[in-house]
């Protein structure tokens, strides 16, 4: 017989290769159809997706319901805010004597040395008229109203200051560091015979925001008390003063 030829002996040899190449090609493109069912070109399917990459779509909107926003941690505490009422000032003079000295010549002279004298210890205070509108729902750590005594004289015992607290909200704390402190600063004598319904149901204790001390200052009389009142004005301020710190500092 004639010797197999050259082509025949190398497929021969070479069968396993060709039976690779053909299940292969088989397999691929059985994958291609799974994945391509339709048809459509490679060529087509990446210009597609090369469209859909480039393409500039509007953002999505989804509206949104407005909403209370709410704090989640409480506030910090205000500072502690002091009020001084200069008694009688934007309403009338006060208490008169025959030479023209007026209540609220007094008042307005010693609390503003109280006000300066808080500011220098560094709080925060503020002068408020009689019937200052800020009284109403006012609130802080104290209120304070200045007043002088009478300009008449009635014997020998019409001397000494008079404090009282409201009846409205604790205020002992407040009276009790007022008391102890003007008594020393002045030398003055508490003249609690003569405290009235006037100073405990002072009309600014109906009109500041309930649990804010408050209490009435009535200094001096103006007849026996008046070089203390006037000429040595810097001592009842300075009690004034040191009885508010008092109660401030017990706050703390």
């Amino acid at each position: 017989p004639a010797p197999p030829s050259l082509l025949w002996r190398f497929v021969k040899q070479n069968i396993s290769v060709f039976v690779f190449l053909v299940l292969s090609f088989v397999g691929m493109f059985a994958i291609y159809w799974y994945f391509n069912p339709g048809g459509i070109e490679p060529s087509a399917a990446l210009a597609a997706a090369v469209q859909s990459c480039t393409t500039l779509s509007a953002p999505i909107v989804k509206p949104v319901p407005a909403r209370i926003v709410r704090q989640r941690f409480a506030q910090s505490p205000p500072p502690f805010n002091i009020g001084i009422i200069v008694g009688h000032r934007g309403s009338d003079s006060g208490a008169v004597c025959d030479d023209g000295l007026t209540e609220l010549a007094v008042n307005t002279t010693i609390a503003e040395k109280v006000l300066v004298q808080l500011t220098a210890a560094g709080y925060h205070a503020l002068l408020l008229d009689e019937f200052d509108t800020r009284l109403n729902d006012y609130e802080g750590v104290a209120l304070v109203s200045i007043h002088a005594d009478s300009c008449g004289y009635y014997g020998e015992d019409t001397t000494g200051y008079k404090i009282a607290g409201s009846s409205r909200t604790d205020s002992t704390a407040l009276v009790d560091c007022l008391n102890e402190h003007y008594g020393v600063a002045t030398g003055l004598t508490i003249h609690s015979n003569t405290i009235t319904t006037h100073m405990t149901d002072y009309h600014a204790f109906r009109k500041i925001a309930p649990g804010t001390p408050a209490a009435i200052v009535e200094t001096g009389f103006m007849y026996k008390d008046r070089e203390l009142l006037t000429t040595n004005s810097d001592i009842p301020a300075a009690g004034i003063t040191a009885g508010i710190i008092c109660f401030v500092e017990q706050q703390r």
